[in-house]
């Protein structure tokens, strides 16, 4: 056993938060101590990211601000940034202790173990299976975790680096996930979102083999589109179910109240079959994380995806036309490489069109070996940024219109904190989600109570679920009264 502290200091996406509390996890089971302070820690653990420019650097900064801060402490470089530029650091980045790329987290404690003994490791396994793993400590507010069920990507977007970081396409066995699954609902978990590269290509990747069955159908259906999937069946069913809705009818064969949440699935890839299975078990939830990146055709070529403006709008048409309140959240990347005004009125248009409630913006960086880094008419960072602006007033008022429209309504909200009371107040207020807000992404909502009802002080506590109905909405957030749980 051992007594000594670390700190994590965590980046990134949801994916990269579940290898940070793998690694926690791994090095609590080893004897290690976890802090919540970094001044108590002998070890800080960056779990850093590497997916565009400005997360890249605020990773780095963060280095560089414990090294600054804490020049007697060892540091550790984990995650995506670590995996991604290993050889790179090992001789430019004196900052840290060690290099722990995100291959294989079962070598955490070794690493960890080096580093204390001064031998800065520099460890980047081979990109193999899916991280996974126990998770004593979930980093999300009480009530909801992420599940991993790919790692991965085989799409190989012309801007994107995630293949050179996380490796092809590998998905997890069924039967795993569900075990997973059902051991969190038994800890009171109600909200389990879904998490990967591409949720769509769930057992489409090179080696799985996700059901035991020693094949796998639907390799060659992903592998030889030539437009998005749901445009190629023309309103045909798909022959066989995809791999995707297989695995959502076993957890809907599961037996409790919770929620299940898709977070990202490819607009080219999308599945039609799930659509029905959620109209059957509303436990799925009707949210729908599909990052589009552009409206304008040429960019989307660009890209190297297979739809268009129509056949995307078309899309999202077919999943309103099954669910009027579905919430749909999409990604939109300005200053691709030869994007011009008229690719950005495009966006702007597809925008309107689709009515997305909630989209995130971000400006094109290029990334080192992906084939857009070397394309011609590279687009200023100040018109970038211009073009995201406008996208995000677009979107900020479509937002407000989307919300408006939930207003009157009942829903459950999950808890996830209690604002503490303002002196000589009778209103309790505690702030939480409704199933059409994803967590960390989306807004969140207000629920007002009074601190002389025993039942609601009783019934609102984090973790849990009450019914709220919503009064009035902002420009991201909801506000409502609590009537019951």
């Amino acid at each position: 056993m051992t007594n000594k502290k670390f700190f994590l200091d965590q980046h990134g996406c949801a994916k990269n938060q579940v290898d940070g509390e793998i690694i926690v996890t791994r090095l609590l089971n080893a004897g290690y101590e976890q802090c919540s302070n970094p001044d108590d820690a002998d070890l800080i653990i960056v779990n850093s990211c590497g997916f565009i420019e400005s997360a890249k650097t605020e990773s780095l900064n963060s280095v560089m601000e414990a090294r600054s801060a804490y020049p007697d402490k060892k540091i550790l470089l984990a995650g995506c940034l670590a995996e991604r530029y290993a050889e790179i650091f090992k001789t430019e980045l004196p900052e840290v202790d060690g290099i722990f790329g995100n291959g294989d987290l079962s070598q955490v404690e070794s690493t960890v173990a080096a580093v204390f003994k001064n031998q800065r490791p520099m460890v980047k396994p081979e990109q193999k299976g899916v991280c996974c793993g126990d998770r004593k400590l979930l980093l999300n507010y009480k009530g909801s975790a992420f599940v991993k069920i790919t790692e991965g990507c085989n799409n190989c977007c012309s801007f994107c680096a995630i293949p050179l970081i996380r490796g092809t396409l590998r998905s997890r066995k069924a039967d795993e996930i569900l075990e997973e699954i059902k051991s969190l609902l038994k800890e009171g978990i109600f909200e389990i979102n879904l998490i990967g590269q591409d949720l769509a290509a769930y057992g489409c990747g090179k080696d799985d083999d996700v059901f035991n069955e020693g094949k796998n159908g639907f390799k060659g259906l992903y592998s030889d589109l030539t437009k998005p999937l749901i445009a190629s069946l023309e309103n045909e069913e798909m022959k066989n179910p995809s791999y995707l809705y297989r695995l959502l009818e076993k957890i809907s064969a599961l037996e409790g109240t919770f929620w299940i949440r898709l977070l990202y699935i490819h607009p080219d890839h999308f599945n039609p079959d799930i659509l029905q299975l959620m109209e059957k078990d509303k436990r799925i939830l009707p949210y729908f994380d599909i990052p589009f990146q552009s409206g304008s055709d040429p960019v989307i070529k660009a890209m190297n995806r297979k739809g268009d403006f129509n056949s995307y709008v078309k899309l999202i048409e077919t999943i309103r036309s099954r669910f009027p309140e579905s919430s749909i959240r999409t990604t939109f990347l300005t200053g691709f490489p030869g994007e011009d005004e008229e690719n950005q009125k495009q966006s702007e248009e597809f925008l309107n069109a689709i009515q997305s409630d909630w989209s995130g913006c971000f400006t094109y960086s290029a990334e080192d070996d992906t084939p857009a880094a070397n394309m011609k008419k590279q687009v200023k960072a100040k018109i970038s940024l211009e073009r995201k602006n406008r996208l995000e007033a677009l979107q900020d008022q479509i937002t407000v219109n989307r919300l408006a429209q939930r207003c009157g309504k009942d829903y459950q909200v999950l808890v996830e904190e209690i604002v503490e009371n303002h002196e000589g107040s009778d209103d309790g207020l505690a702030i939480g989600r409704a199933w059409f807000q994803a967590p960390e992404v989306d807004g969140s909502f207000v629920i007002r109570y009074d601190l002389d009802d025993k039942k609601a002080v009783e019934a609102i506590q984090p973790g849990r679920v009450v019914l709220v109905h919503a009064l009035t909405s902002s420009q991201v957030d909801m506000d409502g009264e609590y009537i019951g749980s």
